[in-house]
C-alpha cells in the first residue's frame, strides 16, 4: 500500500512522515511540501538523517503514486486535492478543520471564514473519531474511497470524556445536562499553534506561563459541542450546552482537559458514598471503551498527565465526583500530535484498509 502527505513539513507532517515511515503496510511513501519543494525531508528535520531521505515533491507527484493521501495542510486549503483524490479514487485523510462539520457549511463559515469550494464533497465525508464514527468509516471505505475529517486536538480530549456518561445517560440518568452546561478547561503545549512563527508562541512570551486565550471564542467550541451532541442525540437526550476555555502551558506537546458534568439528582450522594459511586461511573467508562485499543481508563487513585501518554496514540481517562457530591469531574490526557492530530489519521488510514487499528501505533510512551 502507497501512502502520500502533502504538507509533509509542518509539524503534523513531519509526525506522519515519522509514524508512517516505519508503518509495516506502508510500501512507498511520498511527500511534498510547498515551502520546501525540491529539497529532501531529512534537510528539513534532521532527525530523519539516516533513517528516512524522501525528496518533497508536488502534490500531483504525491495523488498519482498514493492509495491514500494525508493532507497537513493549513484550513481553507485541501479540498482541490480532495477532490483530486476522489476522482482517482484515492482515499483522502485531511488533517485540517475542512472537513470536520459535514455539509454544515454554515458553522464552517462562522468560525473559519470560508466558504466550501466543492460542496458535493462535505456530502460524503466522515469525521474521523474512532471511538464515534469507527462503523461507519469501515462501511463506507468497502464501498468507495472516502474522505475522512480527521478530528481537532481539543475536540478528541474532550469528546472522549463526555461520550460514554452520554450514551448511558438515557438508562441509568447518571448526568443532567439539562441543569447546567458541560465545561471543559482545556490545557495544550505549544505545538498545538503549527510550525509557523507567531508571537504567542515565542520563547519570553509563553516561557514560565499558562494563560487561557480565545475565551468564549476558539475554533474547536463548535467541534466539541457537534460531538456531544451527536451522542447525545443517538440516544434520545436533549443536546447539551458546552463552555470550553483553553490554555497555553510552556511545555512542548500534550493536552489535559478537565472537564464538568453535571449528576442528576438521583446521584447525588453523601461525602461516604462517593468512592462507592465513582467506581460505579468508573465501570461504566471501562465498559464503554473495553474494546478500544488507544482510551485507558485509569484505576482509582491515578490521575492522567500528559507525560504519561507522550508520543503515543493514547488517551488516559481519569474519573471523580467533586466533594459536594454534585459534579462529575473527567480528566483526559492526550498527546496532541499523535491522538490530536497524526496518530489518529494513521489509526483511521489503518481502519480504512481493514489493517489491525494499532499497526504503526504500539510505541510505548515515552517516560521522560
Amino acid at each position: 500500500m502507497n501512502a502520500g502527505i502533502i504538507g509533509a513539513t509542518g509539524y503534523a507532517g513531519a509526525e506522519l512522515v515519522r509514524l508512517l515511515s516505519n508503518h509495516p503496510n506502508v510500501d512507498k511513501l511520498t511527500l511534498s511540501s510547498v515551502s520546501f519543494e525540491g529539497e529532501q525531508i531529512e534537510d528539513v528535520y534532521p532527525g530523519f538523517l539516516g533513517r528516512v531521505s524522501l525528496p518533497l515533491l508536488k502534490a500531483e507527484d504525491v495523488i498519482a503514486s498514493s492509495d491514500v493521501v494525508f493532507s497537513a495542510l493549513p484550513h481553507a486549503v485541501g479540498e482541490p486535492f480532495a477532490a483530486a483524490c476522489m476522482e482517482k479514487k484515492i482515499h483522502f485523510i485531511d488533517l485540517s478543520a475542512d472537513f470536520r462539520f459535514d455539509d454544515d457549511e454554515d458553522t464552517y463559515n462562522k468560525w473559519y471564514g470560508k466558504n466550501y469550494q466543492f460542496p458535493d464533497l462535505h456530502k460524503k465525508s466522515i469525521y474521523g473519531l474512532p471511538e464515534l464514527n469507527r462503523q461507519l468509516i469501515k462501511d463506507e471505505a468497502a464501498k468507495t474511497c472516502v474522505i475522512i475529517g480527521n478530528p481537532g486536538c481539543y475536540p478528541t480530549g474532550a469528546s472522549l470524556g463526555v461520550l460514554p456518561v452520554l450514551e448511558n445517560s438515557k438508562g441509568s440518568s447518571v448526568i443532567d445536562v439539562t441543569r447546567s452546561p458541560i465545561i471543559v478547561n482545556a490545557i495544550s503545549g505549544t505545538s498545538g499553534g503549527g510550525r509557523e512563527p507567531s508571537r504567542s508562541f515565542h520563547y519570553c512570551e509563553c516561557a514560565d506561563s499558562i494563560a487561557p486565550y480565545k475565551i468564549a471564542g476558539h475554533r474547536h467550541s463548535p467541534e466539541i459541542e457537534r460531538n456531544i451532541c451527536v451522542m447525545a442525540k443517538r440516544n434520545g437526550i436533549n443536546p447539551p450546552k458546552v463552555i470550553f476555555t483553553p490554555h497555553l502551558a510552556p511545555m512542548n506537546r500534550g493536552i489535559c482537559s478537565t472537564i464538568y458534568i453535571p449528576l442528576s439528582p438521583q446521584w447525588h450522594v453523601t461525602q461516604d458514598e462517593i468512592g462507592e459511586k465513582t467506581d460505579k461511573i468508573r465501570n461504566i467508562y471501562k465498559d464503554f471503551y473495553a474494546n478500544e485499543p488507544f482510551v485507558r481508563v485509569l484505576p482509582c487513585g491515578i490521575c492522567p498527565s500528559t507525560n504519561k501518554v507522550r508520543h503515543s496514540n493514547y488517551c488516559d481517562i481519569s474519573v471523580h465526583i467533586d466533594i459536594n457530591a454534585s459534579t462529575l469531574i473527567v480528566v483526559t490526557a492526550i498527546d496532541n500530535m499523535q491522538k490530536g492530530a497524526a496518530g489518529q489519521a494513521v489509526q483511521n488510514m489503518n481502519i480504512i484498509f481493514g489493517f489491525d487499528e494499532t499497526l504503526g501505533l504500539n510505541a510505548i510512551p515515552m517516560l521522560f
